[in-house]
């Protein structure tokens, strides 16, 4: 059935374990709002502990994972290491994922699959 659409495309394997993995670390309250955090701007690990309201230790075990997963990127400049978020697809799929709860939320309808122009991720305040 799906065979015979013309546009039909399954992504690989290493695609979907790599999405599903992603997924799987993001499944965590503190680490979406670290990735929130750091979608504002670089942060040190005790920056983004008072921001989150979690022990340094564990954010720093939450960025670990963040980075192998290639969410997050770190940036040594002497002893400290600086956190950005990846890359804009990380924005965008943060941005997806709580436009999408806030729907929920709010119980709002679904936007027409061809018009996205009332599309507007949840407005950026402060994580907590």
């Amino acid at each position: 059935m799906h065979t015979s659409l013309p546009d039909f495309r399954m992504p690989n394997e290493e695609q979907v374990h790599l999405a599903a993995e992603g997924f799987r670390l993001l499944a965590d309250p503190t680490r979406i709002k670290i990735l929130w955090a750091l979608l504002q701007g670089e942060s040190s690990v005790a920056c983004l502990a008072e921001l989150v309201g979690a022990a340094p230790t564990a954010v720093s075990q939450h960025l670990a994972k963040l980075r192998l997963a290639g969410l997050v990127r770190g940036r040594r400049e002497g002893t400290f290491v600086y956190y950005s978020a990846a890359d804009i697809h990380v924005r965008h799929l943060l941005d997806e994922a709580l436009f999408h709860a806030d729907h929920a939320d709010r119980d709002l309808p679904d936007h027409p699959s061809d018009d996205l122009s009332t599309h507007r991720p949840p407005e950026r305040s402060p994580v907590g």
